[in-house]
């Protein structure tokens, strides 16, 4: 197998169907997380093409070229992973059986991502789509957790090729897809998360009659669905890999079995967004944790005690398991100032013995994070709203990118940039220039970076209504500029206000002291007009006791003898 927390791609997706969100929206949220990737925010017009034309496949996570497919006759408007039609697509990598991985595939999975969303009104469109892309041209990227959801319904779909030898293997792909029931939250992190579909807790349905036999139309209830591939069970057979009924055919445990790094550096990211929406998820705790070989698995999916709301999805993605047994914040690999983080590998070699650090939702290595709301109610201009921050999430405020419109900020783009050339009008680059001060000095400097995080988001979620009222007036191409501009205008603002806190730390907290301030952020100056005396924090009770503790008497200072 693979080990999952080696990947180039170690991502994080939540979905929220519609009964089970605050205001009626789907979410999908996704942190892309990948050392030293640059990514803009994706835009890719609507466009209409000649019979015959062709679209050049370039791998997303290296621009190697693949091969070419037929280009579809019209596409439409991405923003992000969203299209104008409220279709949203997130996924995180698995890895699985390495054998099942395909070279000869034309189709990574990014490229999957982005071809879809130009083709699909609809997320069961979307799985067509998918599942018929990559049995026509070959499946090159190793296993894969997709969300892919819209304003009506939200689905998880894995899928893994079938290897590279077409004379030994006909089959291209092997995959599974399950409807999230409406009032249900569901999670992936690295790990497959699909076992038994045939054992009677799903209704099975065939591709072709999923929209006929199901219709979305609030007329009566969808049952909890599955759709999967002809070949999925017999694959594995065929492989030597499972021998038993049908009904008790695991995906997971015949594709990608979840192994010690699976569950603790996966599952585990799983369980703490499960674990706030639950009276008590303590009974899967020694399945996240990894040792016990034979813990209770988590389900797939939960039904929350709450209605989840945007503002929990933030947090959610801003969490480092604070309050839980990993929480970060019990030894001092966090360094002086309590870094939740820890440094990459995630496992490494001490002497003898093998060593591994926790690995939370919100990590450094984050290069986007968005959260997709998509609602049904309103048209579907403005239903589709992209929540975007360029960075970890924990390190942003989540600025609205509508899905219909057709230019993005500048601050987004990739326009003179990469991930080795730095710009100050990047929002890639000025938010990671902005968390790496932070980072090494996160107790000390963090609450600086949060007050204007959280401002940004109240003041987005403020106008948000008014906004939408305002859109809702206008029609056609009109609705489309209006929303363009709004966005547009909201992302200048954003790296505007990111440059000022850049320029704001580097004075306050210059030298390991900080400049007093007063309360409106402006720096504090003596009588005679300079800056005031500095504070000098030192170390923090926890650490200093550390530091006691390994050096005995040998930093305190002796008491003076009484004469």
């Amino acid at each position: 197998m693979l080990v999952a927390g080696s990947y180039a791609m170690a991502c994080t997706n939540f979905i929220v169907g519609k009964k089970a969100s605050a205001d009626g929206s789907v979410f999908v949220t996704y942190n892309a997380d990948s050392f030293g990737a640059f990514m803009p925010l994706y835009h890719y017009p609507a466009a209409k093409h000649q019979p015959g034309e062709m679209r050049k496949v370039y791998e997303w996570d290296t621009d190697k070229y693949l091969g070419e497919i037929a280009e579809a006759p019209e596409t439409w408007n991405v923003i992000g992973n969203s299209n104008e039609w409220q279709v949203t697509i997130g996924e995180t990598t698995f890895g699985g059986r390495e054998e099942m991985a395909d070279s000869t595939g034309v189709i990574d999975y990014g490229s999957l991502i982005y071809i879809t969303l130009q083709r699909a009104k609809t997320a069961r469109e979307a799985l067509q789509i998918m599942t018929q892309l990559v049995e026509q041209y070959g499946y090159y990227s190793e296993g894969e957790t997709f969300s892919v959801a819209d304003p009506n319904e939200a689905w998880m779909l894995e899928m893994m090729g079938c290897g590279p030898d077409r004379e030994k293997s006909k089959e291209r792909t092997v995959w599974v897809a399950v409807r999230i029931p409406d009032d249900a939250i569901a999670a992936h992190a690295n790990q497959s998360r699909i076992t038994q579909f045939l054992d009677g807790r799903y209704t099975p349905v065939k591709m072709k009659d999923l929209l006929k036999k199901y219709p979305v139309d609030g007329k009566k209830p969808v049952p909890n669905l599955v759709v999967y591939s002809d070949n999925v069970v017999k694959y594995a057979r065929t492989m030597g890999w499972f021998d038993g009924k049908d009904a008790d055919f695991s995906y997971n445990a015949a594709y990608a079995a979840p192994d010690f790094s699976g569950r603790r550096y996966c599952e585990a990211r799983v369980w703490s967004f499960f674990n706030r929406f639950a009276d008590d998820f303590s009974r899967y705790m020694p399945y996240a944790e990894g040792k016990v070989k034979d813990a209770e698995p988590m389900p797939l999916w939960i039904i929350p005690n709450k209605k989840v709301s945007l503002q929990d999805l933030r947090v959610a993605m801003r969490d480092h398991y604070e309050g839980t047994p990993f929480a970060l914040d019990s030894d001092i690999g966090g360094g002086i100032y309590q870094m939740p983080y820890r440094l990459s590998p995630l496992s490494y070699k001490l002497d003898d013995k093998d060593m591994f650090n926790e690995r939370p939702i919100s990590t450094f290595q984050t290069a986007w994070s968005f959260i997709s709301q998509m609602r049904s109610w309103l048209p579907r201009e403005i239903g589709g709203c992209f929540w975007f921050g360029n960075d970890d999430g924990n390190m942003v405020a989540y600025t609205p990118m509508y899905s219909c419109i057709t230019r993005i900020p500048k601050c987004f783009s990739d326009e003179g940039v990469d991930d080795v050339t730095f710009s100050l009008d990047n929002a890639y680059w000025v938010c990671n220039w902005v968390s790496n001060m932070v980072y090494p000095k996160y107790s000390l400097m963090f609450p600086s970076l949060q007050a204007v995080r959280d401002s940004l988001d109240a003041s987005y979620d403020k106008l948000q209504a008014q906004i939408e009222v305002k859109a809702q007036s206008l029609e056609g191409d009109a609705r489309v500029k209006y929303l363009t501009d709004y966005s547009c205008q909201k992302g200048d603002e954003m790296i505007d206000r990111w440059r000022q806190l850049a320029y704001f730390l580097i004075v306050k907290y210059n030298d390991m002291v900080e400049k007093p301030t007063n309360a409106d952020g402006t720096f504090k100056r003596s009588k005679y007009g300079k800056g005031a005396r500095v504070v000098r924090p030192g170390y923090p009770k926890e650490y200093a006791r550390e530091i006691l503790k390994q050096t005995g008497d040998k930093l305190i200072v002796p008491k003076e003898e009484k004469k």
